[in-house]
């Protein structure tokens, strides 16, 4: 994901969207290759929730059609990236350090739906939850993770070509 932007927001672009992604939710999830290639839609985007979706597809199933608890966990990742990447101070840009799945049932069919909301901003992590639901309201998967806040140094350190001091 690009680092966050100092600029604005112009007139037409959704809210939370950073100026630099003109089309809004469908360029943010171009702007993450793997997310595009999994066929995640953002529906809203925002530094309080990001909600997306995940149509079932027989290529992200395990034996016996269902949705693979990978897949699950990279929708539940990403949108909560999002989420975290909205949170960022200009300038800034994000990593997941730790993520933690439940997964509570099988998907076969239809299409997952992901909410996810901060539930800590701090200077230096980002932590967010997400959940998880498919076309019956009914809970799949809950995950929680944590972001780092990674803010560039205005001066880059070296290392000295015989290594680091010891």
């Amino acid at each position: 994901m690009p680092d966050r932007p100092a600029a604005g927001i112009p007139d037409g672009q959704p809210a939370g969207i950073p100026a630099e992604i003109p089309d809004g939710l469908r360029q943010l999830v171009a702007a993450m290759p793997y997310a595009e290639r999994l066929g995640l839609t953002l529906e809203e985007a925002s530094a309080d929730r990001v909600r997306g979706t995940l149509d079932w597809a027989e290529d992200l199933c395990t034996l016996g059609g269902v949705l693979h608890g990978g897949v699950l966990m990279s929708l539940a990742d990403t949108v909560g990236a999002v989420c975290a990447y909205l949170n960022l101070p200009a300038g800034a840009s994000t990593a997941t350090v730790e993520s933690k799945s439940n997964l509570f049932r099988a998907v076969r069919s239809g299409t997952v739906r992901a909410t996810a909301g901060p539930l800590h901003v701090g200077r230096s992590l980002i932590v967010v939850q997400t959940s998880l639901e498919d076309d019956r309201g009914r809970a799949v998967a809950h995950t929680v993770q944590t972001q780092t806040v990674q803010i560039p140094t205005a001066q880059a350190r070296t290392v000295p070509a015989s290594g680091p001091a010891r």
